[in-house]
């Protein structure tokens, strides 16, 4: 028997699986500084995409892939110096 998903919970899916790759690969220790720039890396699903940062352990939800790009480098940009946490964005 073959089970068709439709596409919420194929997002779900996506989603979970991205953020269990993400806490795997890039794990720091609480009382450890984030680094600087952060580790942003943009997950591209089709034609949406996430930003992921791997020092806030947060992503942007599912954004069309040229505006997911253009986040992961303004959140590189801003914490050059300082962390900043990325901002969770409506899906568009």
């Amino acid at each position: 028997m073959e089970q068709v998903l439709d596409r919420a919970d194929l997002a779900e899916v996506a989603a979970c699986t991205a953020t269990a790759a993400h806490r795997r690969d890039h794990d720091h220790v609480a009382s450890v500084a984030c680094c600087h720039p952060h580790a942003v890396e943009v997950v591209h699903l089709g034609h949406r995409a996430l930003t992921v940062c791997h020092d806030c352990g947060a992503d942007s939800g599912f954004l069309p892939y040229r505006q997911a790009a253009r986040l992961a480098e303004v959140h590189r940009d801003q914490t050059r110096v300082a962390s900043v946490p990325l901002p969770r964005t409506a899906a568009s």
